[in-house]
């Protein structure tokens, strides 16, 4: 019998080694040039088929829907989870930053300060967009251009309505769907094959990380630290696990189904890199593939759990580092900001601290506080970003079971027929 390591068991043996090999050469600049090239290989490998394969997919599931009023409740119910999941991650993170005190008796002088003029320009740029401006956006007006820029909310209103059009015009349509059911089972082929190299593009990335922040970095914010990850920990398995256990369904057996693709996404700090297999297992698990495609790449832009907790924490964390108090009122008033600004700047490049500047100015709060954190912001991304895929996951199952589809038994079909 030959000895095979699985996927997952590759990718966690490429991310110690990273860390291994990022610690070893910390502060060495040689290092990290020779190690990013592989890690944005496979950056740019994933991001080859995410637009394909989002588009596809969309695309044949709505065709086989076909019905507008269905859409329409599917995407009402997905929206309306959305909302309410952010608001319980924002009051969970300001809770968690009320009872920790992350940012009390930190002494400013010892923290490292980081330029962040470029995300300074991004939020203006973004504050002067209205939601209504945000609304229009997403309805491009060239979808060639929208799917050259990777503009996710764009590319899946185009799919849905060219999903309904295909679907109106019935067996006149039969070739374009069977051009994109092609495309999409051609392109989940391509993902398989590109995972296989997601173990040294995994190891190339943290030992990138690691050698340009080494750990060293979190110890005078080791608070924050371990405030943000005790934090998504907690919401995870007490939030999302009670909201599983609701649709019957273990948080545990989600977290072990997709286990691959969270040290994938916690090594890159990419969500994209596993948004096609997220797809693909949720429907494994029991969620139809209209709903496994229509809510996951959905929530890669309304349904960031793991960003809007963490920000939560750092809008606190500011406020406690200078010294300022706010009250229940402006603590439920910065909920509400950071609900509208988390959802207004999806598909912003740094959207988190995109958001915090946007909040911050709202509320007062004093931007270069920001300064002191951007330094470790890599580390605490990495969790977030897994909290995120832990979050569009179950979100997928738990619309399936709104809509009355959810089918855990498929999974025992799919694994009979493996």
């Amino acid at each position: 019998m030959k000895f095979k390591l699985s996927l997952a068991t590759q990718i966690f043996i490429g991310l110690i080694l990273g860390i291994i090999v990022g610690g070893i050469f910390y502060g060495s600049e040689t290092a990290q040039s020779v190690l990013q090239p592989f890690g944005d290989l496979f950056l740019r490998l994933i991001k080859l088929i995410v637009v394909p394969i989002v588009l596809s997919s969309i695309i044949v599931a709505i065709a086989g829907v076909g019905d507008l009023k269905s859409v329409g409740k599917l995407g009402g119910k997905s929206l309306a989870y959305f909302i309410g999941m952010t608001l319980i991650a924002i009051a969970v993170g300001l809770i968690s930053a009320n009872l920790f005190q992350p940012g009390s008796g930190i002494n400013m002088n010892n923290l490292n300060q980081t330029d962040i003029s470029s995300y300074v320009e991004t939020s203006h740029e973004q504050e002067g967009k209205s939601i209504v401006d945000t609304l229009l956006h997403i309805v491009p007006t060239n979808p060639i251009q929208a799917m050259v820029e990777g503009d996710m909310l764009a590319i899946i209103f185009f799919a849905v309505v060219l999903g309904l059009g295909i679907a109106a015009i019935g067996e006149r349509g039969k070739i374009a769907l069977n051009f994109f059911e092609g495309i999409s089972h051609a392109m989940f082929y391509v993902t398989n094959l590109f995972m296989k190299y997601a173990p040294i593009g995994v190891f190339a990335l943290i030992g990138v990380t690691i050698s340009k922040y080494g750990f060293t970095s979190l110890i005078p914010l080791a608070k924050l630290a371990l405030t943000v990850y005790g934090t998504m920990i907690f919401f995870v398995i007490v939030i999302l696990g009670i909201m599983a256990k609701i649709i019957g369904y273990s948080i545990f057996k989600l977290i072990k189904v997709i286990k691959e693709e969270l040290i994938l996404a916690f090594s890159t700090s990419s969500s994209e890199t596993v948004l096609p297999r997220i797809m693909d297992k949720m429907q494994q698990v029991g969620a139809p593939k209209h709903i496994a495609t229509f809510v996951i790449p959905t929530g890669y832009s309304f349904n960031l759990d793991g960003s809007v907790l963490y920000q939560a924490i750092a809008s606190l964390f500011v406020a406690q580092m200078f010294g300022i108090e706010l009250s229940i009122i402006q603590q439920i008033t910065l909920m509400l900001v950071l609900m509208v600004t988390s959802k207004g700047m999806a598909g912003v490049p740094g959207v988190s601290f995109v958001v915090l500047l946007a909040t911050f100015s709202t509320m007062d709060l004093p931007a270069e506080g920001l300064m002191f954190i951007v330094g470790i912001d890599r580390i605490l991304d990495m969790g977030r970003t897994a909290v995120n895929v832990v979050g569009n996951s179950l979100a997928a199952l738990v619309v399936a079971k709104w809509e009355g589809q959810f089918n855990p038994d498929a999974e025992v079909e799919n694994t009979q027929k493996a």
